[in-house]
């Protein structure tokens, strides 16, 4: 089977006296269908990971694949490219443009693609339905609560219908009943054949999703895949 992410042996140093090794020798793959968790403590290299697997750094040493392209060997456009066609990201301060309706910040989401305006309007409507949030389309983001907030931002991250959707503590502005609603809504998309990682320190989050990874000092120190 494919991976549509893949780290292989992969190290980030920082430079600095003495240098910062915040990766030292990952290896993961994640397949079409995983719900994966990313566990650490602060400091344990999850954030160093989600930047690499959503290309926006680029490893010292190893390989990062995403949907088989290995980003150390394109260029910057290239890899905007892969960014923009093959992945979606869901950062936990939402990144909402406050003054725009729920639809035109999901629509924002293809923007990269050159689509066309029609088609942009279509597919954000259909990605928010997709997240039980179509009846708060026309609403500016400022109008909507953290919950809903947060489920235009997984909507914004679909509706390019991404490889894979990687999602940075969603959970971590919420409060508790907030948060059960989007582990919840994290499970009913993946049953429906959307691949998502989630990054977490949250343990009871972790816990949620049906492979964990756990993460300690740049190392991968346990990884549920394959377990009972």
């Amino acid at each position: 089977m494919t991976a549509v992410l893949e780290l292989r042996d992969v190290r980030k140093v920082y430079p600095g006296t003495p240098p910062v090794e915040s990766l030292r020798g990952v290896t993961l793959a994640v397949h079409q269908g995983d719900l994966v968790a990313v566990a650490g403590p602060s400091g344990s290299g999850k954030t160093t990971l989600l930047n690499l697997a959503a290309g926006l750094d680029r490893p010292s040493s190893g390989s990062v694949r995403i949907a088989g392209e290995p980003v150390e060997r394109l260029s910057d456009r290239q890899l905007s490219g892969v960014r923009a066609h093959r992945l979606g990201v869901v950062f936990q301060q939402f990144v909402l443009l406050e003054r725009l309706t729920a639809a035109d910040n999901v629509a924002t989401g293809l923007l990269y693609r050159g689509v066309p305006a029609g088609e942009r309007r279509a597919a954000a409507h259909e990605a928010l339905d997709r997240v039980g949030l179509g009846h708060r389309a026309g609403f500016p983001a400022a109008h909507l609560s953290g919950g809903e907030r947060q489920r235009v931002a997984i909507a914004r991250a679909l509706v390019g219908r991404p490889a894979v959707v990687l999602a940075d503590e969603p959970t971590g502005n919420l409060d508790s009943a907030a948060g059960e609603g989007v582990v919840a809504l994290l499970h009913e998309l993946n049953a429906d054949g959307v691949t998502i990682v989630v990054i977490t320190h949250d343990a009871q989050v972790a816990g949620a999703m049906r492979r964990r990874i756990d993460l300690r000092d740049g190392l991968v120190v346990r990884d549920t895949a394959g377990a009972a």
